[in-house]
């Protein structure tokens, strides 16, 4: 807080904060809550409702979290480079400041459980997220997530070393790793299920875990190395369609056992597993039929609740949780207003409601006591239209009153105990607050349907101001005996900015001033009306029937500002303006003369500006003395001026820039308190003063005495009325009903839900229907007549002539209406005609760009030509023209190819000379090569069809990048020769047909003549060339082609007119020829008689063939038989020459069905010859795919090759990292082993010192100490009670210090004297007590040394473990690099060749194709050359075979005869030796010596039968004995049993005497005699245990006497 010059000293303070910005809560204690709100942290006690509040100097506050058992509060500021301050409480005093490398802002913070530890999370641009010891403000650890932006974080209350870290569709598990003093965060992502809750397993794009390798299409490489990305972007590129749309999760909670319960946006409720950091999908359990019932029904009771209010309806069936609780009982989990318990069991999960509160629940927060639960909701204040009342001394609340409608302003009635509340509805709402506890709506005013903007009363409460949109102002009597009565209303030419009060109590007159929006200049205007209380007491006469203030009786007044302003005040006793400049930063102040008013403004000109250290549009408010200027702006700091000398005499930041900075502001009447309410930050803040003059107090004051001395008269008697006044019953939705009904005869139905406007609006409607009810009458029967008259003359002009009738606007009497319809029409027809030229310019556009592309840059034109007489067609090749780069890239390669070939063909001489091949092979070898190397290892027909093959490289031949790209390169010009070749022959073909539609039009002439000569009508075939044959037609449209007429202006109709007419003459003057005419009259048009006139030769009859015959004279008679001679003559003639004409007519058919069918011939050729031109193109363009491949395929090697050695590169620094990790590690296990042994030897020095100290000791008190000095205390394992429902239940200490102390409470008890033994001095219980505390001491410290280093221990295990993990994905990606470098060496050596094979030559077995993977590509001549040589030297070795086989076919033959007597020999001599060595048996021998063997096999047989039927009836026997024995048996067991039942119910009885004297016992206290029992008992077992020893040695010395004596003399040891 910063003072001005001149300030003296002034200064302010906060008084209270209020407010709730439903962001973050936590509690700090059982009973306290606290929550950020605007530049505050406010603590709420939820008992006595009391808030008190911490103020973060830098601004707004950032992220928030706190600890209620530290009972710490952490926050963070929001500026550059922030701080994060923790607070305690209750002190409320600053413990430390953590500075990070923060630059912009803290997003996230959150404590742990147990333990001094903070996480943190920065957003934009680090996203680092850091741990922190906030006891000894020290950074433990810290990483990176780059472009992640968190939504919540959270430690594990069960263990601090795991952080779970929320983003909006994604989850990490975050674990500390720590040794000794150095912490570690190591990052385990979780996957979550896709939006359909489907778990998909984690596919590893850049190492796939199978390959396929084709022999064809080369090796299975990744995608990112398909898609040329290296480094960290090929590690983490996944393609579109691999990307599948997560979870979005919405709240999230620990359990007990380390589990994390997550609720999703899509309705999932996951488990997630902390320690394997794998996801379960929850599945909701069915309910009962009943309950399901129950469900629907109160799902469709919401539904129609929350359309009512207008939200939108939620379902139960699946809800989206918001906010999760975990307790011992379960889950608690709320979503759109409903609050349930979640019972989980296995994977399922139960719900019940708990509450319905009908309002979104945003957070749920158990107390650290867990004996409540808060419900935080998103309905705020201002939508829900809640009143609250408030304490302004300090800040205590005191009441609220829900309207349930969104309040929009706010003004308290100086002259009454009243309220006034607009919204959004255009409605006003009244409350009655003279008992604060329990205010009440006493009135309701609906003004209009535009909103309440502000509200402002005069100081003497006699005038409600409400400033409504489009420039609206209301007048309302503001005291409660006139019910508040509407005064009027006046609208303003503009926008309203801001309205001012000034009251002059002295005169009794009220000024109002409203700043405009001039939007047509930068300046402001200002317009000032005067309210009297005249105005009151005869309302009618200064309102107009509509409600409308007459502009005269208000003396009205204008001025403009030459700046302009967003805020502008007035004093009272002085025309001084205030208004705050919106251009620039500064506060400008005016004179408004006396002289300047409505009829003539001028602009005035600012008298004095003053710089303001604020930025952005500004507010002014005075205090209600004129004493006091306050300035607040977007920058949310407050700025008090002083009036007369504009000096500063206080500041205060009590709100930022960040949360919108101040809204409004206002003074307390008697100055002593401001209150300040802010843009966005959803804080109010009440300031009072702290240092300031004594002086400016008192007149602050006296003001305010004087001001009371004059509302007390009325406030009395007003507060009475307003106390007598019925409470209102408001219905919110009634303003959302219809308007209501005007029936025929003026009267409205239903006026309650009507705006006060138009309740005016339709009573000035009735009264003017009842005053001109027979104006009316009458006018209706004339507009009724006159309409039958025009109606009559209309029907008139239907009858008259064309000509004399009459248009149909000539008919329209009202010509203005007219000419405005004709306007609109015009306007129509201008906009639809400018869209259409819009249209067509597109379109033309369109069509010029085609055409670029598709004809004009093209040099040879696509087109076909067709058969006359088939359906068959042939197209030509387009072509664009080459380029200049293409050409010179062509001549480039080719100078290039005619090089190497020259180099080759000079290699080649020399290879051939070393050789000396002779000619006749060189003839051979050149004839074999020019036929089947030449088109097969080609592989196309090319040079057939115009192509050079020559200057191609072999395929054999292309191994290199350059050479591909080469042979690529002048494959295209191959194409391309080829094309230009079709080209030529089809150009041929073109012309052909033009020269037979020539011909065959000219035949069809004469065709035409002869027809009118045999005066015959016939059809003639003409052939003409279609759109395909001429494609240039489609560029032109001909007049022909369109269907719609076309649209001519005057202009064009009289130009077309007149053109007409010059043709017209024109033809007239051409055919008006003396000359033409005379001979077409005279001969016919012709000089001399053709032969093709003589069908229109005609002999005409004699006169006399009209008369009879009879009459006729012989003269007659001879000339009558001539003209029949001459007649016949002629007819023969004619017909002779139609006859010839005939005849011409054939042939001139048969020549054009000829000539037409040799061309269709020509064309179907053609097509063949493009079939074949095709095929070899396909075939080039088959080696432009494969080339293009093999480079495709060799750049993508390259490229996964570079993104693995950056990945092995990248690895190895980490491998770096993580070797120095463990030797930094190691070296800390190994200095921490020392001490650790120095401490175990310490303790068991400890034990042997005690053993020599107290060896002085009785015996029997010194075994007393030495169990009391191994007896350790039972510590609290649990600071909570059993009966609680914290889960949470705090375990072992964290540190050693904690550990001590609570072992050294517990040892209290332990030292008391009332534990020291009998017979003992006392000095040396307190020597033997503080020897067993140093000896515990030293037991927790060895303890904790030894769990020290085995978490140490563990840590360079997992070190370890992660460097052997890195060592073996080294080797995998060194293994991967060496695979990708034989790859290419194969991808270079074997090459992809096409075979150009005849039909028939290439035979397969079955439909499969046959593996050529092991298949070697040679030349056909060494293979002939070996075949020749196989060939001799196959004849070669014949010829020895045939003769190795006759000679030892003989050796071969004597052999087996010479073996066959040697097996002879063999037989002979194993006959003898089986004769000599033949055993005979005793069977043989009887089987020899009986004479019936088988009767005696028979007796034998019987014999061994009756042996067999004696045993059965012997183990029949024992079987029977051994049953009889089983019985005897169970009846023993049967008696035992009965026995043991009898015993067990003994014992029982005996277990229930042993209890009843176990409890005399212990009631007997017999303590000390049974110790002393004990101990007599121990003694003797001691001393019976010595005799037992003594009794084993004395008998084995007797042993060791008698072997002696034995070994001395044995003849007399039976004596012994």
């Amino acid at each position: 807080m910063a003072a001005g010059p001149g300030s003296a000293g002034a200064a302010l303070d906060v008084s209270w904060v209020q407010g709730f910005s439903n962001k973050n809560l936590a509690f700090v204690s059982n009973q306290t809550v606290c929550y950020p709100c605007g530049n505050y942290i406010l603590f709420l006690d939820i008992k006595t409702k009391k808030t008190r509040a911490v103020q973060c100097q830098t601004g707004q506050v950032g992220a928030f979290a706190a600890n209620a058992n530290s009972q710490v509060v952490a926050f963070s500021d929001r500026k550059l480079n922030p701080l994060i301050h923790i607070y305690t409480f209750p002190e409320l005093r600053k413990l430390t400041e953590l500075k990070g490398d923060a630059q912009l802002d803290y997003t996230l913070l959150a404590f742990s459980f147990k333990g001094p530890y903070l996480a943190s999370y920065s957003s934009i641009p680090e996203f680092v997220l850091s741990v922190w010891n906030w006891q000894e403000n020290l950074l433990l650890c810290s990483e990176s997530q780059p472009g992640l932006t968190g939504t919540a974080l959270s430690f594990n209350p069960m263990n601090w070393q795991q952080l779970c870290f929320v983003a909006e569709s994604s989850v990490t598990i975050w674990r500390i790793e720590r040794s000794k003093d150095e912490h570690h965060l190591t990052r385990h992502p979780v996957e979550l299920p896709d939006d359909h809750g489907a778990m998909s397993p984690h596919e590893d794009l850049f190492f796939p875990a199978s390959r396929n390798d084709d022999p064809y299409y080369g090796p299975d490489l990744p995608v990112s190395a398909i898609a040329g990305l290296k480094g960290h972007e090929a590690e983490t590129f996944v393609p579109r369609n691999c990307i599948k749309t997560s979870v979005h999760p919405t709240a999230h909670c620990w359990t007990a056992t380390s589990e994390i319960y997550m609720g999703c946006e899509e309705g999932y409720v996951l488990a997630i597993n902390a320690e394997q950091y794998s996801v379960s999908v929850l599945q909701q359990k069915a309910p009962p039929e009943f309950m399901q019932k129950i469900a629907d029904v109160v799902s469709h009771v919401r539904r129609e609740v929350q359309k009512k209010k207008g939200g939108k309806p939620s379902s139960l069936q699946k809800p989206v949780l918001l906010a999760m609780a975990f307790c011992n009982e379960g889950l608690y989990a709320a979503g759109s207003g409903i609050l349930m318990f979640c019972h989980i069991k296995d994977l399922q999960y139960e719900i019940k409601i708990c509450a319905d509160i009908s309002q979104p629940i945003s957070s749920l927060l158990f107390s650290p006591d867990y004996t409540s639960l808060l419900l935080v909701t998103d309905q705020s204040v201002t939508i829900s239209g809640e009143v609250q009342v408030w304490s302004l001394e300090d800040g205590t609340f005191l009441s609220k009153l829900n309207l349930g409608i969104k309040a929009t302003s706010m003004a308290c009635c100086p002259s009454s105990n009243s309220v006034a509340v607009g919204t959004q509805t255009g409605q006003i709402c009244f409350l009655d607050v003279t008992k604060a506890e329990a205010p009440r709506v006493v009135h309701r005013t609906f003004l209009s349907k535009l909103p309440v903007l502000s509200l402002h009363y005069d100081q003497s409460g006699q005038f409600l101001i409400a400033r409504a949109t489009e420039g609206h102002i209301f007048i309302l009597d503001a005291r409660p005996s006139k019910f508040f009565q509407v005064l009027g209303y006046i609208v303003l030419a503009g926008e309203v900015l801001h309205l001012s009060v000034i009251s002059d109590l002295k005169y009794d007159s009220v000024e109002v001033m409203v700043l405009l929006n001039v939007a047509e200049v930068q300046q402001a205007r200002l317009e000032i009306f005067h309210l009297s209380s005249a105005m009151i007491a005869d309302n009618d006469k200064y309102v107009n029937e509509q409600g409308m203030f007459n502009a005269n009786d208000l003396k009205k007044e204008q001025y403009d500002l030459d700046y302009p302003l967003t805020s502008a005040v007035r004093l009272k006793s002085h025309n001084i303006v205030y208004g705050y400049c919106t251009c620039a930063p500064f506060i400008c102040k005016y004179y408004l003369s006396a002289k300047n008013k409505w009829d003539g403004p001028s602009v005035f000109s600012a008298e004095k500006k003053i710089p303001s250290k604020q930025f952005g549009s500004g507010l002014l408010c005075l205090s209600p003395n004129s004493q006091w200027l306050a300035a607040a702006a977007k920058d949310g700091v407050l700025f008090i001026y002083n009036t007369s000398t504009l000096d500063i005499l206080a500041q205060k930041h009590c709100h930022s820039y960040q949360g919108g900075g101040i809204r409004s502001m206002v003074f307390s009447l008697d100055g002593n308190f401001i209150l300040v309410n802010g843009e966005n930050d959803c804080a109010l803040v009440c300031l009072k003063w702290k240092e300031i003059k004594e002086t400016e107090i008192e007149e602050a004051a006296l003001y305010w005495q004087s001001l009371r001395d004059i509302l007390n008269k009325s406030a009395s008697d007003e507060n009475s009325v307003l106390k007598s006044m019925a409470e209102w019953k408001f219905d919110p939705e009634c303003t959302s009903k219809s308007p209501p009904v005007t029936e025929e005869d003026g009267n409205v139905t239903n006026t309650d839900d009507m705006t006060w406007i138009g309740q005016k609006i339709q009573k000035v409607m009735r009264e003017e229907t009842q005053r001109f009810a027979n104006q009316k009458e009458e006018l209706q029967m004339g507009i009724k007549k006159l309409r039958e008259t025009i109606q009559k003359m209309m029907h008139e002009n239907e009858q008259v002539p064309d000509i004399e009738k009459l248009e149909h606007s000539e008919f329209n009497l009202d010509l203005k209406e007219q000419e405005q319809v004709q306007a609109a029409a015009e306007e129509d027809v201008a906009r639809a005609r400018r869209e259409l030229e819009m249209e067509i310019l597109y379109h033309c556009y369109l069509q010029d760009l085609i055409k670029y592309k598709c004809w004009d840059d093209l040099c040879v034109k696509e087109r076909a030509v067709k058969c006359f007489h088939m359906d068959c067609e042939v197209r030509n090749y387009p072509l664009k023209v080459r380029s200049k780069e293409e050409l010179e890239t062509l001549k480039k390669v080719l100078r290039l190819k005619q090089a190497e070939t020259a180099d080759l063909q000079a290699q080649k001489k020399n290879l051939d000379s070393e050789m000396a091949l002779s000619a006749e092979e060189r003839e051979k070898a050149a004839e074999v090569t020019v036929d089947g190397a030449s088109l097969c290892l080609n592989g196309s027909l090319s040079s057939q069809y115009g192509g050079d093959t020559s200057i191609l490289y072999h395929q054999c031949d292309l191994h290199t990048k350059e050479q591909k790209l080469n042979q690529t390169i002048l494959l295209k010009d191959v194409i391309y020769k080829v094309k230009t070749a079709f080209n030529e022959e089809f150009d041929i073909v073109v012309q052909k047909k033009e020269q037979e539609i020539a011909r065959v039009k000219e035949r069809n002439l004469k065709i035409q003549e002869i027809l009118e000569q045999l005066e015959l009508q016939v059809e003639l075939w003409e052939p003409v060339l279609t759109d395909d044959e001429m494609p240039e037609r489609a560029l032109t449209v001909q007049d022909s082609e369109i269907k719609a007429e076309k649209y001519m202006t005057q202009e064009e109709k009289e130009q077309a007119e007149l053109l007409a007419k010059l043709e017209m003459e024109r033809r007239l003057a051409a055919t008006d020829d003396e000359r033409l005419r005379a001979l077409d009259d005279m001969m016919g048009g012709v000089l001399e008689i053709r032969r093709e006139d003589v069908l229109k030769l005609d002999i005409p009859p004699p006169d006399f063939i009209s008369r009879p015959e009879d009459l006729w004279t012989e003269e007659e008679t001879k000339v009558f038989e001539e003209y029949e001679k001459k007649v016949n003559e002629l007819n023969e003639e004619k017909e002779e020459y139609r006859q010839f004409l005939r005849n011409e007519w054939n042939k001139l058919e048969a020549s054009i069905k000829e000539t037409t069918q040799n061309f269709d011939d020509i064309v179907c050729k053609l097509s063949e010859k493009k079939l074949k031109s095709q095929m070899v193109i396909y075939q080039e363009e088959l080696k432009i795919v494969n080339l293009i491949y093999a480079l495709l395929l060799d750049e993508e090697l390259d490229t996964r090759e570079a993104g693995l050695h950056k990945f092995l590169m990248k690895k190895k620094k980490e491998k770096v990292k993580g070797a120095r990790k463990i030797l930094t590690t190691k070296y800390g296990v190994e200095a921490y082993r020392g001490p650790y042994t120095d401490a175990l030897q310490e303790e068991k020095s400890l034990e042997h010192g005690f053993m020599k100290q107290f060896a002085h000791i009785p015996g029997n008190l010194f075994e007393e100490l030495l169990q009391l000095y191994k007896h350790r205390p039972e510590t609290s394992r649990t600071e909570t009670l059993l009966d609680t429902a914290n889960p949470y239940v705090k375990g072992s200490p964290e540190d050693y210090q904690d550990a001590l102390s609570h072992l050294m409470k517990a040892m209290d008890e332990l030292d008391s004297p009332e534990h020291m033994p009998s017979g003992l001095d006392q000095s040396l219980w307190k020597h033997f007590c503080l020897a067993r505390r140093n000896k515990m001491e030293s037991e927790e410290l060895v303890k904790w040394k030894a769990l020290a280093l085995a978490e140490m221990q563990a840590c360079l295990q997992r070190r370890t473990d992660e460097n052997d993990k890195m060592k073996s994905e080294l080797e995998s990606t060194f293994q991967e690099l060496i695979w990708l470098k034989e790859e290419k060496m194969k991808l270079q050596q074997n090459l992809t060749v096409q075979f150009l094979l005849k039909q028939g030559q290439v035979e397969l077995g079955s439909t499969q194709i046959p593996e050529y993977s092991d298949a070697i590509l040679i030349d056909r001549r060494v293979v002939e050359e070996l075949n020749c040589a196989l060939a001799a030297q196959g004849e070669k070795k014949i010829t020895a075979m045939v003769e190795f086989k006759d000679f030892s076919k003989g050796i071969i033959q004597l052999e087996w005869e010479h073996k066959k007597m040697k097996m002879q020999i063999q037989d002979l001599k194993e006959k003898a030796r089986d004769i000599v060595i033949l055993p005979i048996s005793k069977d043989c021998q009887l089987f020899l010596t009986v004479q019936n063997y088988e009767t005696h096999i028979a007796q034998h047989l019987a014999g061994m039968e009756q042996s067999l039927g004696v045993m059965d009836k012997l183990h029949k026997k024992n079987v029977k004995n051994h049953q009889k024995k089983v019985r005897e048996l169970k009846k023993c067991i049967h008696l035992k049993e009965q026995a043991n039942y009898e015993l067990s119910l003994q014992l029982k009885e005996m277990l229930v005497s042993v209890s009843e004297r176990m409890h005399i016992f212990e009631a007997a206290d017999t303590r000390d005699i049974s110790e002393k029992i004990t101990r007599q008992r121990y003694q003797e077992i001691l001393k019976q245990k010595h005799l037992r020893n003594l009794i084993r040695e004395q008998e084995k010395q007797l042993a060791i006497l008698q072997s002696k004596i034995e070994s001395c003399n044995p003849r007399t040891l039976h004596i012994i």
